[in-house]
């Protein structure tokens, strides 16, 4: 149904809600790139996907997954024809706006033992401070040891945090425009304040180097090779009187991961290979090893199509140029506070189901994906006969601004490609806001179009 309210076909909405239930768990377990791929193998392995590696040959039913670096993630249900035919795949990416730490983060200052940070993806400064944050991390240790950090999610765990300027003292600060409000090297992390003992030089950052020795075997020089990403502490949590919505952080793009991922997990043997793959990197171009311009998803179609017969680089040709996808990513919800930005007649509205952009881009359509009409026509009787609600939308006003997905990335390799996924309020802040009708909506739409033929 395009363009209606989702909520009215639903008098009790008890299986809209019961599904977002599962949602927000993920959402709260799943920060960072690492723990959406962790969860995502345990999901997937609870319904019967094994890892293609253990595979010697592909049959159709088979139940199949592939992990990359621990940051990509793709599950593969195989269909009736042969892979070298083409897939069905649903995109989505995993990385939400953050901080990283520097390299050599920690120093001292003024009373207090900081961590310096590294903004990643595009953010408002000014949301991040004064706000409760939590630290997740892996230490790689020159002994091939490695030890995993979480600090601020357990209810018996410190927070971390970034101060900010009081207002009585903030004359000077009100002055200057948003983007510079707070500038990307005052965003550091305020980890302690208590100084070791004995100790005259440093003595508060020596302190925090014991606590991270005591529970982590770490040095300083480990910092060099570790990852570590600063993000909200908290679960997600219902928005609103009538707990209609989400609340939550890295809706962008976790919520269109999870609906492609669930709808995978849950769908039959069909006439071609269902697939979800979940990328990183997307916030910063897609770019690197684990980006969706990484030949990691690639390397594994070809290997799975040399798991059915005889393999030739021709026939991995043929079967990405005979996919189909969609690139599973968020739009812009319209906001009534505002609505400016917004051409209210090609706008994405929470509550009217998943959202369909048929290009995205800046502008005049700068770095876009143009999806083909014939595609649009194909995908929209899918949805109108699984009774699904959708919508389409444009990114703002032409002129307003726009982004980009991963959409235009497997548009290249001659893929029919659309974007569609879930419309998000407060986008890239660090509590983003989703509809549960739309979350639910997506899902059905992905586990409808998987099954086109």
């Amino acid at each position: 149904m395009y363009n209606k309210d989702a909520w009215a076909k639903y008098p009790d909405p008890k299986e809209v809600m019961e599904f977002a239930e599962g949602y927000k768990e993920f959402l709260s377990f799943c920060k960072t790139e690492r723990e959406c791929v962790k969860l995502g193998v345990k999901l997937a392995e609870a319904k019967g996907f094994k890892p293609l590696s253990s595979f010697v040959r592909l049959r159709p039913g088979d139940k199949v997954y592939a992990v990359n670096k621990n940051k990509n993630l793709a599950t593969f249900i195989v269909g009736k024809k042969e892979i070298k035919e083409g897939l069905r795949v649903l995109g989505a990416h995993i990385d939400s706006p953050r901080m990283d730490l520097k390299p050599s983060p920690l120093y001292e200052r003024g009373g207090f033992a900081l961590l310096d940070t590294h903004y990643y993806g595009g953010i408002k400064k000014y949301q991040w401070v004064t706000i409760p944050l939590a630290l997740y991390g892996v230490v790689c240790k020159k002994d091939g040891t490695k030890a995993e950090v979480k600090i601020g999610e357990d209810p018996k765990d410190p927070i971390l945090g970034i101060s900010d300027l009081l207002i009585h003292l903030s004359a000077d600060q009100m002055q200057k425009n948003a983007a510079h409000v707070i500038e990307g090297e005052d965003l550091d992390l305020t980890v302690g304040s208590i100084p070791l003992k004995g100790e005259e030089k440093e003595p508060i950052k020596k302190a925090i180097l014991g606590i991270l020795k005591e529970k982590y075997g770490m040095e300083e020089e480990d910092f060099l090779s570790a990852e570590f990403e600063v993000v909200p502490a908290g679960k997600a949590r219902d928005y609103g009187l009538d707990r209609s919505m989400v609340a939550g952080y890295g809706h962008d793009d976790r919520s269109c991961a999870y609906t492609s991922l669930v709808a995978v997990l849950d769908s039959g043997v069909e006439e071609f290979t269902s697939c979800a793959v979940l990328v990183d990197k997307e916030e910063v171009g897609s770019i690197g090893a684990t980006g969706a311009h990484s030949r990691w998803f690639e390397n594994v179609i070809a290997e799975m199509i040399a798991k059915q017969g005889p393999y030739s680089d021709l026939d991995l040709r043929r079967a990405l140029e005979g996919t189909k996808m969609l690139s599973s990513d968020v739009s812009a919800g319209y906001d009534p506070l505002y609505a400016y930005v917004n051409d209210d007649k090609n706008a994405a509205y929470l509550g009217k189901g998943i959202c369909f952009n048929k290009y995205t881009g800046s502008r005049g359509k700068s770095g876009c994906n143009d999806a083909m009409p014939e595609y649009v026509a194909e995908i929209r009787k899918a949805l109108d006969e699984a009774d699904i609600n959708y919508q389409f939308s444009e990114l703002g006003k032409v002129d307003q601004g726009g982004g980009g997905t991963i959409a235009y990335i497997l548009g290249n390799l001659n893929m029919n490609v659309i974007d569609a996924g879930i419309p998000v309020l407060n986008m890239h802040s660090p509590m983003e806001i989703v509809s549960k009708v739309d979350l639910y909506e997506a899902y059905k739409a992905y586990k409808a179009f998987v099954k086109i033929a």
